[in-house]
């Protein structure tokens, strides 16, 4: 598929709104039913539906309800534990795809170009999927961009525009508008490959002095406008890593960890992370942090900077 017919195009819109609405609309459609007949609902099965529907769909939707899954209480127990393996555990797409967009980015003799490259994704997210490969005795993991991602997010915006405006409605009290707006911006940002592979390199640089923090080295003959190559970090995923180590000593320093990777930028240059999936991070047998995706990076004016460590002063301070 060539670069032209992936721009956001009225045709890949359509596609999108009916591809929402065949998988959406069908469990709901489902679920409408089982009121109606005064059936009881089967929650961990609707659960387990909605999870293979939303990882299917790909695009905002997708990591809308990843961050739905990790906020206390929105939603019921049965749907969180579904949707928590959407952060690490997402549908892939097939060889088929995948040899399709890495011939588009690096020409059409591109497994040449390493001495092994896995026919099956490692991880798979709600923009992208990862492959492992070699190089030179070398791990690499080979971030792919779905197809037409530029379409379907420009769709899904418009969607939650819609949605905005429904609450709006009900609740005066908070205007979505600019929400809608920081939404839209890093998520036109997050298909900018280019743009993710310099912000890595930021990255790289701002936490050169943390030996509690691991930042990917990017692979620039490796790269393209929908491929970004790193070398591979070995790491367990985050909550995995909590259940095997549960004790105190050992999350206090993942969470000392995950503070640095964070705050770190934050404070010293005005920059921080802006995606809470949790399959962004893994952590190493020492409890040190593997930083892993650098698609929604914000930039700050050095005032809103100064102004969150005056809240979190007096928040410490109880003043």
């Amino acid at each position: 598929m060539s670069k032209d017919r992936e721009e956001g195009s009225l045709g890949g819109r359509v596609r999108r709104y009916a591809k929402v609405g065949t998988a959406v609309g069908g469990l709901a459609a489902r679920l409408a039913g089982d009121r109606m007949f005064g059936m009881s609902i089967d929650r961990p099965t609707h659960a387990k539906d909605l999870k293979n529907a939303l990882g299917g769909l790909k695009g905002p939707l997708m990591k809308v309800a990843q961050i739905l899954a990790t906020i206390p209480e929105a939603l019921p127990e049965e749907y969180v534990q579904e949707l928590l393996q959407l952060q690490s555990n997402a549908p892939a797409m097939g060889w088929l795809f995948v040899k399709r967009r890495m011939a588009t980015e690096l020409g059409a003799a591109w497994q040449d170009r390493f001495d092994n490259f896995e026919h099956e994704a490692a991880a798979a997210a709600s923009l992208g999927q990862v492959h492992r490969a070699e190089l030179d005795g070398r791990g690499l993991a080979c971030k792919l961009q779905y197809p037409d991602m530029q379409s379907v997010v420009e769709a899904d915006l418009r969607q939650l525009k819609l949605v905005f405006n429904i609450y709006r409605r009900y609740d005066q009290a908070i205007d979505p508008t600019a929400i809608h707006g920081e939404l839209s911006a890093r998520l036109r940002e997050e298909l900018d490959y280019i743009r993710e592979a310099k912000q890595l390199r930021l990255y790289a640089e701002m936490l050169s002095d943390e030996a509690s923090v691991h930042v990917p080295e990017v692979v620039d003959e490796l790269c393209g406008d929908r491929l970004v190559s790193m070398t591979w970090l070995e790491g367990t995923p985050l909550l995995p890593y909590i259940e095997a180590n549960g004790d105190t000593a050992s999350r206090n320093q993942v969470a000392l960890n995950m503070f640095r990777a964070w705050y770190v930028p934050l404070y010293h240059y005005g920059v921080i992370h802006g995606d809470p999936h949790l399959g962004n991070y893994t952590v190493r047998d020492d409890g040190s942090i593997n930083l892993l995706d650098f698609g929604c990076i914000r930039v700050f004016e050095p005032s809103f900077v100064r102004g969150v460590i005056d809240l979190y002063t007096a928040l410490k301070d109880d003043d």
